[in-house]
């Protein structure tokens, strides 16, 4: 029977969606121990917009607060976002500060790091990639989902097997607008897993019922 794998999001993409990222690490501490028990594959507790709003909005340290989510996590890999060259910032960073970011996060804790760039340019992403392999952590390549008249199961396939040659561990097709229709899902699924050897994981913003079906459909992947 295959495997699948469940991330929790609720700490990072769900808050940063619904109340844009204002949960504070009181807001939830007592409910992480909870989550480690639930059999996730992972949590997505970091990253994203949270680094800008613990500082900016919430008084936090953003890196004590990682550890201390690393401390009370004791059987659940924790995962974050990155915006691949933008780290978690606005613009575009150095090599270096890029590869001392990615470092540091998998030292105060960090386990997978899901690389994302908005334009899928394996230019903006393989830094990132490249030094989270080797930190020891989990590099997570990212496909941005998008309709035009140029993004079929060929570009994507493409795209997939590029994230492949530089190294990374799996592959998350990222639906931010959740446009895509469960028949797409289960033809780009199909494709990439037909490509590819990585893992490949969904992810996707739910704004329609179309996202209960696509579940449901996912399931028979």
């Amino acid at each position: 029977m295959k495997k699948i794998c469940f991330t929790e999001t609720v700490l990072r993409d769900a808050q940063q969606s619904l109340i844009a990222t204002r949960m504070s690490y009181q807001d939830f501490e007592g409910i992480l121990e909870k989550i480690d028990e639930a059999g996730y594959y992972s949590i997505e507790c970091w990253g994203g917009a949270t680094f800008d709003s613990c500082l900016r909005y919430l008084g936090e340290d953003p890196w004590e607060r990682l550890r201390k989510i690393k401390s009370k996590v004791k059987n659940t890999k924790l995962q974050m976002l990155l915006r691949g060259q933008n780290l978690l910032g606005y613009r575009h960073y150095p090599d270096d500060v890029v590869r001392m970011f990615v470092r540091k996060s998998i030292e105060n804790g960090m386990d997978i790091i899901r690389i994302f760039d908005a334009l899928n340019d394996l230019r903006n992403i393989e830094v990132a990639v490249d030094e989270t392999i080797k930190a020891g952590g989990h590099a997570q390549g990212t496909i941005v989902y998008t309709i035009s008249p140029i993004h079929n199961l060929e570009m994507y396939v493409k795209i997939g097997r590029e994230l492949e040659s530089v190294g990374v561990h799996s592959i998350c097709i990222k639906d931010m607008a959740g446009i895509m229709s469960p028949k797409e899902a289960y033809e780009l699924v199909k494709a990439l897993k037909e490509n590819v050897k990585v893992p490949v994981f969904l992810w996707q913003h739910a704004f329609h019922r179309l996202w209960v079906k696509k579940k449901i459909l996912q399931t028979f992947f």
